[in-house]
């Protein structure tokens, strides 16, 4: 997963509707807008230290960045920014909106001498996951063969890990451990400098079993073992693990809640109306904005919002 999805990034840039998908910053400014004015709102009333950065991790076209920093610089944050992203194709994309971004190609490299303002949408859903597949009595890592011409998904060796919960034969269990990773190191940052973080991406609240490793192409979901490389690889994120693997390192979570009722509690509504009264002949453009990023079926329920904060910071707004 992890080689198929370097792969795809690294030549194209995947978004719109000439793409493969769409995210909610392509959707609307709105859900950048909101999300810099979270953060803002969340600074200011941390002191408002000078010396902060902003972080984005997976930035696609920059566009969230883009949106969050002009909404942001409107309350005083004009912050430099620094950008997660390995994409040569995307990286393009992002200078273009946001000049002076530097770039880093792994968490690790941020800035450790300040406090962190970062934002993580649908980005730890791209990250590989691993898998574990119950056979009788045994949990066995599941593992990609080649046969018959195609790449197909076996059962590998018996794993002798603690914790495992029972389950029925043939159920899968799916971890990230380069999320968890990642999580684990940028929330030891903020605890030790100050900052917050915002997670959005899809998936569930709690761990579960199931097999949620899909794949998209041109819109349409698509066979994951199939032409890897040329299809974007994802999975469900697990946002309890998230949490606690945040909690353990000593940092406050919020969280997570539905997107729908997140972007609802910042003023989606407020904010989608005066849009419209500012560019009447857009209402329906807007109004169907609205509706993809906050209605039940269709992102607001599925996505969800997880943030992350130093102890000594407040509960951001929306939680």
């Amino acid at each position: 997963m992890a080689a198929a999805n370097a792969t795809y990034y690294a030549e194209r840039d995947p978004l719109g509707a000439a793409g493969d998908f769409i995210t909610a910053p392509e959707i609307s400014q709105m859900f950048g807008e909101l999300i810099g004015l979270c953060l803002a709102d969340l600074w200011a009333r941390s002191g408002a230290p000078a010396d902060v950065a902003w972080v984005e991790l997976g930035p696609g076209r920059g566009t969230l960045s883009h949106d969050a920093l002009r909404a942001a610089g409107r309350a005083g944050l004009a912050p430099p920014v620094h950008l997660v992203e390995t994409s040569p194709a995307l990286r393009a994309a992002q200078a273009r909106l946001l000049p002076g971004a530097r770039w880093h190609e792994a968490a690790a490299g941020l800035p450790a001498d300040r406090p962190l303002l970062v934002v993580a949408n649908e980005f730890f859903d791209a990250l590989p996951v691993r898998q574990l597949v119950r056979e009788g009595a045994a949990w066995r890592e599941r593992l990609v063969d080649w046969r018959d011409g195609r790449f197909v998904a076996v059962a590998g060796t018996a794993v002798a890990e603690k914790g495992l919960p029972e389950a029925e034969d043939g159920a899968i269990l799916e971890a990230n451990p380069a999320a968890l990773a990642i999580v684990t190191e940028l929330a030891g940052r903020i605890v030790a400098r100050g900052g917050a973080m915002l997670m959005v991406d899809y998936g569930h609240d709690r761990t579960s079993i199931g097999d949620t490793l899909q794949a998209v192409s041109r819109h349409a979901h698509a066979d994951p073992f199939a032409a890897p490389g040329t299809r974007d690889l994802t999975a469900h994120v697990d946002f309890a693990a998230l949490a606690a693997a945040a909690a353990a390192a000593g940092a406050r979570t919020h969280g997570p809640v539905e997107q729908g009722a997140f972007l609802t509690a910042l003023g989606l509504a407020q904010r989608a109306a005066a849009l419209a009264r500012a560019a009447p002949a857009r209402g329906d453009e807007i109004a169907a904005a609205y509706r993809r990023l906050a209605d039940p079926a269709e992102m607001g329920r599925l996505f969800k919002v997880l943030a992350v904060s130093a102890p000594s910071w407040p509960q951001p707004a929306g939680f």
